[in-house]
């Protein structure tokens, strides 16, 4: 086995959403000797190539870890699309910057996590931003990562078209979703400039970070799991053998990877890990609390004359169903032209697609052997509630129902796909069950939590329960899915907890 030369004061796995930020924070301080792994390839600063710098196309399956996943009853194999490459997810992602609400955020708190309040990280969340719009108060003017709020003159005219109509089915307009108000209709906040998509290696693996001498970056490393000695972390095992040794080590490789290493390092709910042959080292539910939002694509071909298709993401209708509980947002509908897809029409086309974003149900991650190459066992669970069934129903009618408003319909020239979207309650529910897709927001495999909670995993600073030198910084460890898109909520989650243990 072949060591690795010195070893790190801390070793980050996986340069994504978050181990990018850690990465580019924790190696301010000269005297910290910081080593990224990234499993995709390291484009550095200025190598991107142009299908990941496009923010109009969405997904990138030469940059994807190949995973599939159990949506739901009728949807036994959707594609779980995560971003292989540095950057992680931000490099492939639709680009929508919008922040979990401050409801979210008071449900973690409600559930022990006191200090994870709206006012706690609202000052992370403007210390990560860069925009020249919006009130001073909740923005950020001089942060890495750029975010511009769209304008209507910048929509195509089919999502301006959609505003229109939920403005004609008494939504309010909402002109800053990232402000105090998130219950209505308006065009997104994106973290793109000028078409390119600003993903968390560009901004905050600058050419200048990089050259400090003590942060070291390396691309196309799996790591397998982690090494301990009595308790402790001591480094890591990549998928080939080699050792990479480190006084501390942070696992940021997202709520899929993060979770399978655990659980390859024995970390897990002991009765799945001994018949696998892993041996048991902390009894922790992780992978028991997979949650994400279930996501139904409904695809219209546009009418002659109405075929712009870019930007590709545009407006978002947030909103409550009758069952919502008070103050929450629990549907959103959006409206976003998917370029690239291979269904494409001549004419262009425009997907106003449905999410329950505070689901009920929950999933699991799993593994099917030790074998660090193998995907993990991902069932969504999706809709596997009635609530969670009858609220998406009543989200799917509001979109339907958006389609057909005499402001939107003479945009479209027909729905592509489903086939249809039936009036009868039982038929649009088995409709909805049968075209599920991730909305590509997973969470919380390894929550955050006090360390008598049965279901969490780490602490509020990410520390794993009952060992030492071992933490977990990404999605995996919000404890509730927020209702929202999570790539700013990941990005906030690694400057806070990198500034309140590290930096302070």
């Amino acid at each position: 086995m072949s060591h690795s030369v010195a070893p790190a004061d801390v070793l980050i796995v996986g340069g994504g959403s978050a181990g990018a930020v850690l990465a580019a924070r924790l190696s301010e301080n000269p005297a910290r000797r910081v080593v990224l792994l990234e499993a995709g390839p390291d484009y550095g600063p200025t190598r991107f190539p142009a299908a990941l710098l496009d923010a109009n196309r969405i997904a990138d399956l030469d940059h994807d870890w190949g995973y599939t996943s159990r949506g739901g009853r009728l949807s036994p194999e959707i594609a779980a699309l995560r971003g292989k490459v540095i950057g992680g997810s931000s490099a492939v992602n639709a680009g929508a910057a919008l922040r979990a609400r401050a409801r979210d955020f008071a449900r973690w708190a409600e559930n022990g996590l006191d200090d994870w309040s709206f006012a706690d990280v609202l000052p992370y969340f403007r210390a990560l931003e860069n925009t020249p719009t919006g009130q001073d108060e909740f923005h950020g003017r001089s942060g890495p990562m750029p975010v511009r709020q769209l304008a209507d003159s910048e929509l195509t005219p089919a999502h301006r078209a959609f505003i229109d109509a939920a403005v004609a089915h008494g939504h309010k307009r909402v002109t800053d979703f990232n402000g105090t108000e998130q219950d209505g209709v308006g065009a997104f906040a994106v973290n793109v400039l000028d078409g390119i998509r600003q993903n968390t290696a560009l901004v905050y693996l600058t050419a200048e970070v990089r050259a400090r001498p003590n942060l070291t970056v390396h691309g196309a490393v799996t790591v397998d799991r982690i090494l301990f000695r009595d308790g402790r972390a001591t480094g890591v095992v990549t998928a080939d053998g080699a050792l990479h040794d480190a006084d501390e080590v942070i696992l940021s490789a997202g709520t899929y990877g993060s979770a399978a290493i655990l659980l390859r390092s024995g970390i897990g709910p002991a009765d799945e890990l001994a018949p696998l042959g892993i041996e048991p080292l902390a009894d922790l539910p992780v992978g028991q609390h997979l949650q994400d939002h279930p996501f139904c694509p409904a695809v219209y071909a546009l009418a002659p004359g109405r075929g712009e298709m870019a930007p590709a993401l545009g407006a978002l209708l947030w909103t409550a169903s009758s069952e919502a509980a008070d103050g929450e947002l629990d549907l959103n509908v959006v409206a976003v032209h998917p370029n690239g897809a291979p269904f494409m029409p001549p004419g262009g086309v425009i997907a106003l697609s449905t999410a329950l974003v505070l689901p009920e149900a929950q999933g699991t991650v799993r593994l099917t052997g030790r074998d660090p190459l193998a995907q993990p066992l991902i069932d969504h669970n999706y809709l596997g509630t009635e609530r969670d069934r009858r609220r998406m129903l009543e989200g799917v009618r509001i979109a339907r129902d958006l389609a057909r408003d005499p402001a939107l319909a003479p945009s479209l020239a027909g729905l592509l796909m489903p086939r249809e979207l039936p009036d009868d309650a039982e038929e649009l529910t088995r409709v909805i069950e049968s075209s599920l897709s991730v909305y590509g927001h997973p969470t919380s495999t390894a929550p955050m939590g006090a360390a008598d909670s049965p279901q969490a995993v780490v602490d509020s600073r990410g520390a794993v329960h009952g060992l030492a030198a071992l933490r977990v910084v990404d999605a995996s460890i919000i404890p509730y899915v927020p209702s929202s898109v999570t790539n700013l909520t990941t990005i906030m989650i690694a400057e806070r907890i990198a500034d309140l243990v590290y930096n302070r």
